[in-house]
Protein backbone atom coordinates (compact mmCIF):
# COMPACT_ATOMS: atom_id res chain seq x y z
CA UNK A 1 0.00 0.00 0.00
CA UNK A 2 1.84 3.42 -1.12
CA UNK A 3 2.31 6.11 1.51
CA UNK A 4 0.59 8.81 -0.80
CA UNK A 5 -2.41 8.23 -2.16
CA UNK A 6 -3.52 10.25 -4.66
CA UNK A 7 -7.40 10.93 -5.21
CA UNK A 8 -9.45 14.23 -4.23
CA UNK A 9 -11.68 14.88 -1.64
CA UNK A 10 -15.52 14.19 -2.38
CA UNK A 11 -17.63 16.97 -2.78
CA UNK A 12 -18.95 17.09 0.86
CA UNK A 13 -15.52 17.09 2.19
CA UNK A 14 -14.55 19.24 -0.16
CA UNK A 15 -17.24 21.55 1.41
CA UNK A 16 -16.29 20.61 5.20
CA UNK A 17 -12.78 21.38 4.25
CA UNK A 18 -13.13 25.17 2.58
CA UNK A 19 -15.39 25.50 5.81
CA UNK A 20 -12.80 24.50 8.09
CA UNK A 21 -9.86 26.91 5.77
CA UNK A 22 -11.43 29.54 6.60
CA UNK A 23 -11.00 29.69 9.87
CA UNK A 24 -7.16 29.70 11.75
CA UNK A 25 -5.73 25.85 10.49
CA UNK A 26 -2.88 23.79 12.69
CA UNK A 27 0.20 23.60 10.13
CA UNK A 28 1.80 21.00 12.60
CA UNK A 29 -0.44 18.23 13.56
CA UNK A 30 0.71 14.65 15.56
CA UNK A 31 -0.98 12.02 15.72
CA UNK A 32 -0.58 8.98 18.93
CA UNK A 33 -1.84 6.41 16.91
CA UNK A 34 -3.85 3.98 18.81
CA UNK A 35 -6.20 1.23 18.97
CA UNK A 36 -5.08 -1.33 16.19
CA UNK A 37 -4.60 -4.43 18.32
CA UNK A 38 -8.30 -3.59 19.52
CA UNK A 39 -9.39 -3.40 16.39
CA UNK A 40 -7.83 -7.13 15.21
CA UNK A 41 -9.61 -8.16 18.24
CA UNK A 42 -12.60 -6.64 17.43
CA UNK A 43 -12.43 -7.81 13.43
CA UNK A 44 -11.14 -12.05 14.86
CA UNK A 45 -7.93 -10.68 12.82
CA UNK A 46 -4.11 -11.11 13.62
CA UNK A 47 -2.32 -8.45 15.55
CA UNK A 48 0.01 -8.16 12.21
CA UNK A 49 -3.26 -7.54 10.12
CA UNK A 50 -4.25 -5.04 12.40
CA UNK A 51 -1.01 -3.04 12.71
CA UNK A 52 -0.93 -3.05 8.83
CA UNK A 53 -4.54 -1.57 8.90
CA UNK A 54 -3.25 0.76 10.92
CA UNK A 55 -0.07 1.75 8.21
CA UNK A 56 -3.18 2.02 5.45
CA UNK A 57 -4.97 4.67 7.81
CA UNK A 58 -2.13 6.45 8.21
CA UNK A 59 -1.91 7.06 4.04
CA UNK A 60 -4.96 7.87 4.03
CA UNK A 61 -5.03 10.26 7.01
CA UNK A 62 -2.01 12.50 5.12
CA UNK A 63 -3.84 12.57 1.79
CA UNK A 64 -6.54 14.37 4.01
CA UNK A 65 -4.31 16.20 5.80
CA UNK A 66 -2.64 17.72 2.07
CA UNK A 67 -6.26 18.10 1.38
CA UNK A 68 -6.57 20.64 4.49
CA UNK A 69 -3.28 22.26 3.68
CA UNK A 70 -1.49 20.52 6.74
CA UNK A 71 2.08 21.18 5.68
CA UNK A 72 3.75 18.80 8.60
CA UNK A 73 2.49 15.62 10.34
CA UNK A 74 4.23 13.78 13.28
CA UNK A 75 3.25 10.27 14.28
CA UNK A 76 4.21 7.91 17.35
CA UNK A 77 5.01 4.82 15.22
CA UNK A 78 6.71 2.82 17.88
CA UNK A 79 7.77 3.27 21.29
CA UNK A 80 10.68 2.50 23.34
CA UNK A 81 8.25 0.85 25.07
CA UNK A 82 7.13 -1.38 22.74
CA UNK A 83 10.19 -3.59 22.67
CA UNK A 84 8.76 -5.48 25.90
CA UNK A 85 6.25 -6.57 23.79
CA UNK A 86 6.24 -10.32 22.92
CA UNK A 87 9.54 -11.09 20.51
CA UNK A 88 6.67 -12.30 17.70
CA UNK A 89 4.88 -8.78 17.92
CA UNK A 90 8.25 -6.75 17.66
CA UNK A 91 9.78 -8.77 15.32
CA UNK A 92 6.52 -8.30 13.41
CA UNK A 93 6.40 -4.72 14.22
CA UNK A 94 10.22 -4.70 12.48
CA UNK A 95 9.27 -6.63 9.48
CA UNK A 96 6.18 -4.38 8.67
CA UNK A 97 8.75 -1.31 8.95
CA UNK A 98 11.20 -2.63 6.65
CA UNK A 99 8.50 -3.40 4.08
CA UNK A 100 7.41 0.25 4.47
CA UNK A 101 10.25 1.97 4.34
CA UNK A 102 11.65 0.06 1.33
CA UNK A 103 8.24 0.39 -0.35
CA UNK A 104 8.71 4.10 0.42
CA UNK A 105 11.73 4.38 -1.68
CA UNK A 106 10.21 2.48 -4.68
CA UNK A 107 7.83 5.77 -4.37
CA UNK A 108 10.61 8.07 -4.63
CA UNK A 109 9.20 9.88 -7.53
CA UNK A 110 6.32 10.48 -6.12
CA UNK A 111 7.42 11.75 -3.21
CA UNK A 112 9.76 14.30 -5.13
CA UNK A 113 6.38 15.21 -7.14
CA UNK A 114 4.93 16.17 -3.93
CA UNK A 115 7.91 17.50 -1.79
CA UNK A 116 7.37 14.99 0.91
CA UNK A 117 10.62 15.19 3.39
CA UNK A 118 10.28 11.71 5.74
CA UNK A 119 11.99 12.23 8.82
CA UNK A 120 12.67 9.55 11.46
CA UNK A 121 12.95 10.83 15.08
CA UNK A 122 14.28 8.51 17.76
CA UNK A 123 17.36 6.32 18.40
CA UNK A 124 17.83 4.35 15.60
CA UNK A 125 20.30 2.26 16.98
CA UNK A 126 18.06 0.22 18.88
CA UNK A 127 16.69 -1.09 15.56
CA UNK A 128 18.03 -4.03 13.49
CA UNK A 129 20.83 -3.09 11.24
CA UNK A 130 19.16 -3.45 8.28
CA UNK A 131 16.01 -1.48 9.05
CA UNK A 132 18.32 1.38 10.10
CA UNK A 133 20.02 1.54 6.14
CA UNK A 134 16.91 1.32 4.81
CA UNK A 135 15.41 3.88 7.25
CA UNK A 136 18.72 5.89 7.12
CA UNK A 137 18.12 5.62 2.89
CA UNK A 138 14.41 7.06 3.17
CA UNK A 139 15.71 10.02 5.29
CA UNK A 140 18.27 11.29 3.10
CA UNK A 141 16.89 10.86 0.09
CA UNK A 142 13.71 13.00 0.95
CA UNK A 143 15.87 15.37 3.34
CA UNK A 144 16.18 17.91 0.28
CA UNK A 145 12.37 17.93 -0.06
CA UNK A 146 10.81 20.85 1.69
CA UNK A 147 6.70 21.27 0.57
CA UNK A 148 5.61 18.95 3.15
CA UNK A 149 7.28 16.75 6.01
CA UNK A 150 6.58 13.49 8.07
CA UNK A 151 8.08 12.73 11.17
CA UNK A 152 7.63 9.24 12.17
CA UNK A 153 8.61 8.69 15.82
CA UNK A 154 10.69 5.16 15.66
CA UNK A 155 12.36 3.31 18.82
CA UNK A 156 11.12 7.03 20.83
CA UNK A 157 10.08 8.21 24.16
CA UNK A 158 9.88 11.85 24.83
CA UNK A 159 11.92 11.61 28.11
CA UNK A 160 14.66 9.67 26.26
CA UNK A 161 14.31 12.46 23.71
CA UNK A 162 14.65 14.81 26.53
CA UNK A 163 17.74 13.02 28.29
CA UNK A 164 19.42 13.22 24.81
CA UNK A 165 19.39 16.40 24.79
CA UNK A 166 20.47 16.93 27.49
CA UNK A 167 23.79 14.87 26.78
CA UNK A 168 24.22 16.68 23.39
CA UNK A 169 24.75 19.99 24.94
CA UNK A 170 27.37 17.90 27.83
CA UNK A 171 29.27 16.99 24.69
CA UNK A 172 28.77 20.49 23.69
CA UNK A 173 30.31 21.57 26.84
CA UNK A 174 33.17 19.07 26.89
CA UNK A 175 33.75 19.53 23.47
CA UNK A 176 34.38 23.24 24.46
CA UNK A 177 31.88 24.45 21.74
CA UNK A 178 29.54 25.93 24.46
CA UNK A 179 30.15 27.14 28.00
CA UNK A 180 28.03 26.07 30.82
CA UNK A 181 26.18 29.17 30.96
CA UNK A 182 25.14 28.87 27.37
CA UNK A 183 22.72 26.10 28.43
CA UNK A 184 19.13 26.98 28.68
CA UNK A 185 15.70 26.08 28.35
CA UNK A 186 15.52 27.68 24.41
CA UNK A 187 19.24 25.74 23.55
CA UNK A 188 17.95 22.12 24.46
CA UNK A 189 14.52 22.42 22.49
CA UNK A 190 17.22 23.09 19.72
CA UNK A 191 19.14 19.69 20.55
CA UNK A 192 15.98 17.67 20.80
CA UNK A 193 15.43 15.36 17.65
CA UNK A 194 12.52 17.36 16.44
CA UNK A 195 14.88 20.33 16.28
CA UNK A 196 13.70 21.11 12.88
CA UNK A 197 10.14 21.51 13.53
CA UNK A 198 7.76 23.70 14.98
CA UNK A 199 6.11 22.60 17.92
CA UNK A 200 2.74 20.60 17.08
CA UNK A 201 -0.75 23.08 17.18
CA UNK A 202 -2.97 19.73 17.53
CA UNK A 203 -2.14 16.44 19.10
CA UNK A 204 -4.42 14.24 18.37
CA UNK A 205 -4.88 10.54 20.60
CA UNK A 206 -7.07 7.86 19.23
CA UNK A 207 -8.65 4.79 21.14
CA UNK A 208 -10.17 6.87 23.79
CA UNK A 209 -6.99 6.95 25.89
CA UNK A 210 -6.31 10.07 28.02
CA UNK A 211 -2.71 10.47 28.24
CA UNK A 212 0.16 11.27 26.12
CA UNK A 213 2.08 7.88 26.82
CA UNK A 214 5.20 9.34 26.54
CA UNK A 215 5.04 11.35 23.13
CA UNK A 216 6.31 15.02 22.36
CA UNK A 217 6.13 16.16 25.68
CA UNK A 218 7.94 19.08 25.59
CA UNK A 219 6.96 19.89 22.57
CA UNK A 220 3.30 20.24 23.06
CA UNK A 221 3.21 22.30 26.31
CA UNK A 222 1.25 24.92 24.43
CA UNK A 223 -1.29 23.07 22.05
CA UNK A 224 -4.47 21.58 21.80
CA UNK A 225 -4.73 18.30 23.03
CA UNK A 226 -7.81 16.19 21.54
CA UNK A 227 -8.85 12.59 22.58
CA UNK A 228 -11.40 10.86 20.44
CA UNK A 229 -12.72 7.22 21.17
CA UNK A 230 -12.27 5.96 18.01
CA UNK A 231 -9.34 3.04 17.12
CA UNK A 232 -7.04 4.45 14.93
CA UNK A 233 -7.64 1.86 11.90
CA UNK A 234 -11.56 3.07 11.73
CA UNK A 235 -10.17 7.15 11.89
CA UNK A 236 -12.22 9.35 9.55
CA UNK A 237 -12.31 12.43 7.79
CA UNK A 238 -14.79 13.46 10.12
CA UNK A 239 -12.86 12.55 13.42
CA UNK A 240 -10.34 15.26 11.72
CA UNK A 241 -12.95 17.76 11.24
CA UNK A 242 -14.20 17.64 15.09
CA UNK A 243 -10.33 17.65 16.30
CA UNK A 244 -9.21 20.50 13.81
CA UNK A 245 -12.65 22.60 15.36
CA UNK A 246 -11.49 21.85 18.53
CA UNK A 247 -8.17 23.76 17.98
CA UNK A 248 -9.77 26.17 16.33
CA UNK A 249 -12.13 26.90 19.16
CA UNK A 250 -9.33 26.89 21.64
CA UNK A 251 -7.09 28.73 19.32
CA UNK A 252 -7.01 32.33 20.80
CA UNK A 253 -5.77 30.81 24.65
CA UNK A 254 -3.70 28.69 23.08
CA UNK A 255 -2.16 31.76 20.75
CA UNK A 256 -1.61 33.77 23.81
CA UNK A 257 0.34 30.95 26.20
CA UNK A 258 2.58 30.47 23.21
CA UNK A 259 3.68 34.12 23.26
CA UNK A 260 3.72 34.55 27.02
CA UNK A 261 5.91 31.82 26.80
CA UNK A 262 8.19 33.20 24.04
CA UNK A 263 8.44 36.69 26.09
CA UNK A 264 9.10 34.49 29.43
CA UNK A 265 11.93 33.00 27.46
CA UNK A 266 13.44 36.05 26.02
CA UNK A 267 12.94 37.99 29.52
CA UNK A 268 14.90 34.88 31.36
CA UNK A 269 17.66 34.71 28.78
CA UNK A 270 17.92 38.68 28.88
CA UNK A 271 18.40 38.05 32.81
CA UNK A 272 20.82 35.17 32.35
CA UNK A 273 22.95 37.33 30.00
CA UNK A 274 23.06 40.20 32.76
CA UNK A 275 24.14 38.43 35.52
CA UNK A 276 27.28 36.81 33.79
CA UNK A 277 28.13 40.56 32.36
CA UNK A 278 27.74 41.59 35.54
CA UNK A 279 29.76 38.57 37.38
CA UNK A 280 32.41 39.49 34.22
CA UNK A 281 32.64 43.27 35.17
CA UNK A 282 32.87 42.68 38.87
CA UNK A 283 35.80 40.30 38.25
CA UNK A 284 37.65 42.68 35.66
CA UNK A 285 36.78 45.85 37.59
CA UNK A 286 38.28 44.78 40.54
CA UNK A 287 34.75 45.23 42.51
CA UNK A 288 34.65 48.60 40.95
CA UNK A 289 30.88 49.76 39.73
CA UNK A 290 30.55 50.06 35.53
CA UNK A 291 28.90 52.90 34.05
CA UNK A 292 25.73 52.24 32.18
CA UNK A 293 27.01 52.55 28.91
CA UNK A 294 30.03 49.81 29.76
CA UNK A 295 27.51 47.58 30.32
CA UNK A 296 25.11 47.54 27.79
CA UNK A 297 28.19 47.69 25.71
CA UNK A 298 29.56 44.46 27.21
CA UNK A 299 25.77 42.92 27.24
CA UNK A 300 25.77 43.09 23.40
CA UNK A 301 29.43 41.65 23.33
CA UNK A 302 28.49 38.77 25.39
CA UNK A 303 25.04 38.21 23.54
CA UNK A 304 27.22 38.00 20.14
CA UNK A 305 29.85 35.60 21.50
CA UNK A 306 27.16 33.39 23.09
CA UNK A 307 24.74 33.39 19.71
CA UNK A 308 28.32 32.96 17.67
CA UNK A 309 29.03 29.78 20.16
CA UNK A 310 25.56 28.04 19.92
CA UNK A 311 25.33 28.57 16.39
CA UNK A 312 28.86 27.00 15.76
CA UNK A 313 27.91 24.12 18.37
CA UNK A 314 24.29 23.39 16.32
CA UNK A 315 26.13 23.17 13.24
CA UNK A 316 28.70 20.60 14.72
CA UNK A 317 25.37 18.94 16.13
CA UNK A 318 23.20 19.09 12.51
CA UNK A 319 26.82 17.50 11.55
CA UNK A 320 27.04 14.70 13.44
CA UNK A 321 23.49 14.06 13.09
CA UNK A 322 23.69 13.93 9.01
CA UNK A 323 27.10 12.13 9.29
CA UNK A 324 25.34 9.20 11.34
CA UNK A 325 22.52 8.59 8.94
CA UNK A 326 25.30 8.99 5.46
CA UNK A 327 27.25 6.63 7.10
CA UNK A 328 24.41 4.50 7.36
CA UNK A 329 23.20 5.27 3.64
CA UNK A 330 27.00 4.25 2.89
CA UNK A 331 26.96 0.90 4.65
CA UNK A 332 23.69 0.27 2.77
CA UNK A 333 24.93 0.65 -0.13
CA UNK A 334 27.96 -1.82 0.07
CA UNK A 335 25.54 -4.29 1.54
Amino acid sequence: MSWIREGELNLLEKISANILKAGPMPKHVAFIMDGNRRFARKKQMGRQEGHMQGFNKLAETLRWCKHLNIQEVTVYAFSIENFKRTKDEVDGLMELAKQKFEKLLEERDNLEKHGVCIRVLGDLNMLPVDLQRIIAKAVVTTQSHNKCFLNVCFAYTSRYEITNAVREMAWGVEEGLIKASDVSEALLSECLYSNNSPNPDLLIRTSGEVRLSDFLLWQTSHSCLVFQSVLWPEYSFWNLCEAILQFQLNHKSIQKARDLHREHQASQQLEADRACVAELLQHHGNGKPADAQRRQEALLHHTACREERIHDFLEALKHKRDSFFNDLTSEAAVA
